[in-house]
């Protein structure tokens, strides 16, 4: 019962925020909580003058409340059970639940699915939780529980991945484990995005193994590909270069710093074009860019995020401003670049502003093609625009 959970009472005039339904209560906001509230308790939040406004979970930090609920409802295990199948309703919508062309996509996005610390992955048959608050990794069971009769045959196992996620959480140890399997279980040697095949190693890759939230714009490189020399920078397992190749690209040279990531970078190739003319190059991408003279007619920019906090913005600027005037720097006249940002702390308007600095600064005339963003299947609360983290530009060099 909800009169049973601990209540926190808002400052006056602090519900504005609720009353639009963002997921988040700051610190600033709170003018009395219980003393003995522990890590990820479920908690009830009410205005000044005593009126409900929502239920989260309650965090020692500057985002104190992630609100899960704003209608008064029980959080129980029919509770989770019902938002997780509205979350498989939508990915059924946009035609992700059942495609024979792509197995491989986010079931539960964080705040954009009202999961604020959690997103589900789909690899085939097998689910991977990754939970990056104490809240949502206390619930991982129920969670499973519901994803597993929600699903049904679709899912033959579900996966914790949250060791990495919650290793800043003092009070949580926690391993990567199997949360469910069914007897015999057993992984696919790859999943399927887009009719390409891609081998996963969702147990030590990056994340949750791959990173899904390029599908769309990986999708659009083929566009552009036939008969160019392509180099994707930054390229992890080479899911840029592997659909370079599909789209008739004559040359793909991939290039990132981690021997394991071009391990997976060439095994995909191979997997979908052995016979392609691809070449790996295991070193550091700015370290590539001063030794090398090369020029292409494509280059992909899709560097990790430099800027996780506000605080690290400003160097995150000279960061992205250098790369992209080395890229610049690398394109034929005519050819084209795709740069990106995962940085959450930086926003569109900003990410742009830098990409303008450094075609100044490379001499060279640009023309927005296309602006991007994250998928379908990573869906952006419209009460919650801080979620619009992925940011992209397509850009034709003169």
């Amino acid at each position: 019962m909800l009169e049973t959970l601990p209540l926190i009472i808002l400052k006056k005039d602090k519900e504005r925020s609720l009353n639009q339904r963002h997921p988040w209560i700051f610190s600033g906001a709170i003018a009395k909580e219980p003393k003995d509230l522990l890590e990820g308790d479920t908690v009830v939040v009410n205005s000044s003058e005593g009126k409900y406004l929502a239920t989260g979970h309650f965090h020692k930090g500057t985002i104190t409340v992630r609100c899960i609920d704003f209608l008064e409802q029980e959080i129980d295990q029919a509770f989770w059970k019902e938002k997780v199948s509205k979350a498989w309703e939508y990915r059924k919508a946009i035609g992700l639940g059942n495609s024979k062309s792509t197995n491989t996509f986010r079931l539960i996005h964080a705040e954009g699915d009202g999961f604020p610390g959690l997103v589900v992955d789909i690899y085939a048959d097998v689910a991977i939780i990754q939970t990056y608050t104490i809240g949502m990794h206390r619930i991982k069971d129920l969670l499973t529980v519901a994803i597993t009769e929600i699903l049904g045959e679709r899912i033959q196992a579900v996966y914790d991945k949250s060791a990495d996620t919650m290793a800043k959480q003092s009070s949580v140890v926690t391993t990567d484990q199997f949360l469910w399997k069914k007897d015999g279980f057993e992984p696919v040697d790859f999943v399927i995005e887009n009719d390409l095949k891609f081998g996963i190693d969702w147990i030590n890759g990056q994340k949750t193994g791959f990173f899904i939230d390029q599908r769309n714009n990986r999708a659009l490189l083929k566009t552009y590909s036939l008969g160019k020399k392509v180099l994707n920078t930054f390229s992890y397992t080479g899911g840029f270069s592997v659909y370079a190749l599909a789209g008739g690209a004559n040359l793909v040279h991939s290039v990132d710093s981690s021997k394991r990531a071009m391990e997976g970078a060439i095994k995909n190739v191979e997997l979908n074009y052995p016979e392609a003319a691809h070449e790996g190059f295991t070193e550091d991408v700015m370290s590539f860019f001063k030794h090398r003279e090369e020029v292409y007619d494509i280059i992909i920019l899709d560097p990790p995020a430099f800027a996780k906090h506000l605080s690290q913005v400003k160097n995150a600027m000279v960061g992205y401003r250098n790369l992209n005037t080395e890229g610049f720097k690398r394109i034929k006249p005519g050819g084209i670049l795709f740069t990106f940002s995962c940085s959450q702390a930086v926003d569109k308007e900003l990410f742009r502003k830098v990409i303008f600095q450094s075609a100044l600064q490379a001499g060279r005339k640009v023309r927005i093609m296309h602006q991007l963003s994250q998928p379908e299947d990573h869906p952006v609360n419209i009460y919650h625009p801080e979620a619009e983290y992925l940011k992209g530009l397509v850009l034709f060099v003169e």
